[in-house]
């Protein structure tokens, strides 16, 4: 259970989506709740959203909106929403990552961790101490990957960076990581996405 007011809006980081969707439809018995859970979260998605926040309540209702990727034209059109809610409207949103978020969507609202299972990093670089000579290593391994397998990786890297080497990224890095996701859903060569993204770790020796 988390230890926080359930009551107001949130972003909720755990990889138990479908669990913690049920798990707060329970404990909002008796409130109206509104969910949209999908396995990739749009444009259309966020429209239905935002027309559902519109709607007049004279009690509190709850928005959840519940993804493993939310794409980023999706949340830029649901920034007004959030940061200005209609009256009696709070927004819950689930997602695996911190790093599938932008940092505006992030920034209005406090962020909580609940379940997270522990994942399987397949990746050994240390990104604290990696040079140029192993991110080539790495691109050459990883040279025919899939756009799904890319999408892994960045979460791997993500992972890796915040959680096993314990490194507070930059501004730049955060950036990059998001600018990640953007370009394999928009079909970049994940090649050239790890690279860049890479790079921002990379130290020369």
């Amino acid at each position: 259970m988390l230890a926080h007011n359930s009551t107001s809006s949130h972003i909720l980081i755990t990889s138990e989506i479908e669990s913690e969707v049920e798990r707060l439809k329970r404990e909002l018995h008796g409130y109206r709740v509104v969910t949209f859970v999908e396995d990739e979260f749009k444009i259309e998605h966020a429209k239905a959203v935002v027309a559902e926040a519109y709607i007049s309540e004279s009690q509190t209702k709850y928005i959840i909106l519940a993804s493993k990727n939310f794409n980023a034209v999706s949340q830029n059109s649901l920034l007004k929403a959030l940061e200005e809610p209609p009256r009696n409207i709070e927004f819950i949103i689930i997602s695996p990552t911190k790093s599938n978020l932008l940092p505006t969507v992030r920034s209005r609202l406090p962020i909580l961790h609940g379940q997270k299972v522990r994942r399987e990093i397949s990746i050994e670089i240390n990104l604290a101490k990696m040079d140029y000579k192993e991110v080539f290593a790495f691109l050459k391994e990883n040279a025919r990957v899939t756009k799904s397998r890319a999408q892994e990786l960045v979460e791997e890297l993500y992972y890796r960076a915040t959680v096993v080497d314990t490194l507070i990224l930059s501004q730049t890095q955060l950036e990059n990581f998001e600018k990640a996701y953007r370009l394999l859903e928009l079909n970049s060569r994940p090649t050239s996405v790890l690279a860049m993204l890479l790079m921002s770790f990379a130290r020369e020796k």
